[in-house]
């Protein structure tokens, strides 16, 4: 490194102050694009499976658009975190962001021209805004210390809540403006995801100057090179195998039972009477529960270990999946309660699974092996939400809700393994 960049990194080396308020910046900027990228994400997920419904007159396929964006998020995880790694966090997250919002003009035009494939394929596209969006958390760990990582995750992952509240309960409003436009009515939520989703990406095109992963990167080279230059012992890497596949199992066993669950519950509430407000109102509380504990949960990680919260998440996870099963159809305080406890599970399990993730990388693969981890957590949601359709469909929502809840529970032997292992 030299010039100007190598002047940059040693300033924010030899200032502490300076690096903390670069660290506070992107974590504001990081979060003002959760708050866009959290509407345009829970719009979708309100409609999806009732568009699909609406145009293949069948429920055993419900499942598939969830299937669908998790899946083309799945792609976008990895393109993502490889352009992240090359070019930075602010090129690799804006694009995700824009391209989501692409996706989501093609499902609105699909659904005017009552075209399925162009629905399927638009899906797959949307879903590059479901990626960025869980990749943008990792945007505030790379100029975090250990003690602050979780509680970084958690930050941005709270200003979401605002977006994804607030997506949701739009639902019949956005469905009124597509109908007076000529759209119809379940189109009108992807038109929210489509604003969304872009005005995210330009968020962070405009302002996440300097770019964080470029200048966590730099600093571990000038360390190095400082090191080798002064004949001192260099700075170990931190790359550490078995952290990898512990955090990629939490978040993937919480990513299947969440989305699994989340997909049939509008089917379900659907077929026992409930209308578009009320679903949008129980998954509202759904994603609220989500995002809304991060703070409180990113400090619980940092404190009491990433173990006990991974644990914590599959119990939660089972009494989401036990509620949802034995609640009547027809109360809406219990579905809440479940959904709202499944939203729980899945964050107490993503945070703390993030977390060991970023702990077991550096800086000069960060983003790219965080890319390939979220590829596994995107592609437990689409099989997850491809077999909710079938489950539901052949036995029943309750049956799919018992099964999610019992496979929560594999977390804890998972983690007490990975314990005794260490």
């Amino acid at each position: 490194m030299s010039g100007k960049a190598e002047i940059s990194i040693e300033s924010f080396i030899e200032s502490p102050e300076k690096l903390k308020s670069l660290y506070r910046r992107v974590l504001i900027v990081v979060s003002l694009s959760q708050i866009f990228g959290g509407a345009g994400l829970a719009a979708g997920i309100t409609v999806g499976a009732l568009l699909a419904q609406q145009m293949l007159g069948t429920d055993a396929y419900a499942g598939v658009p969830s299937a669908l964006f998790t899946l083309g998020s799945a792609g976008a995880a990895l393109i993502v975190g490889k352009l992240s790694q090359r070019y930075g966090r602010r090129t690799g997250l804006s694009t995700g962001f824009i391209v989501g919002g692409l996706g989501a003009i093609g499902v609105v035009m699909a659904a005017v021209f009552n075209s399925v494939i162009m629905l399927f394929v638009s899906l797959l596209i949307y879903g590059a805004g479901t990626a960025t969006n869980l990749q943008a958390r990792y945007a505030g760990t790379d100029l975090a210390n250990d003690k602050q990582r979780a509680t970084a995750i958690s930050t941005t992952m709270l200003m979401t809540t605002f977006g994804a509240v607030l997506g949701p309960n739009l639902v019949e409003l956005m469905g009124k403006v597509a109908l007076s436009i000529g759209i119809p009515a379940l189109a009108g939520p992807f038109l929210l995801s489509a604003a969304a989703f872009i005005v995210a990406g330009l968020v962070l095109f405009i302002m996440l100057r300097p770019d964080p992963l470029e200048i966590a990167k730099g600093m571990e080279a000038y360390k190095q090179q400082y090191a080798k230059e002064n004949q001192t012992e260099s700075i170990p890497p931190t790359g550490n195998k078995r952290g990898l596949a512990i955090g990629a199992t939490v978040m993937v066993l919480t990513q299947i039972v969440m989305v699994a669950i989340m997909t049939m519950t509008p089917v379900h509430m659907k077929h026992h009477g409930h209308g578009l407000t009320e679903v949008g109102i129980v998954i509202g509380f759904h994603v609220g529960s989500m995002y809304l504990p991060s703070l409180i949960t990113g400090i619980l990680v940092d404190k009491i270990g990433r173990t006990a919260m991974s644990i914590a998440s599959g119990i939660t996870l089972l009494l989401a999946g036990l509620l949802a099963a034995f609640a009547p159809s027809d109360s809406m305080v219990l579905l809440i309660v479940a959904l709202s406890l499944l939203g729980l599970g899945w964050n107490f399990g993503l945070i703390s699974g993030t977390a060991q993730i970023v702990d077991a990388t550096e800086p000069s693969t960060r983003a790219k092996t965080q890319g390939k981890m979220d590829v596994f957590v995107a592609l437990a949601g689409a099989s997850g939400g491809a077999l909710s359709g079938m489950v539901v469909a052949n036995a029943s929502y309750a049956a799919l809700s018992l099964a999610g809840g019992l496979l929560s529970l594999l977390l804890i032997p998972v983690v007490i393994w990975s314990r005794r292992a260490a």
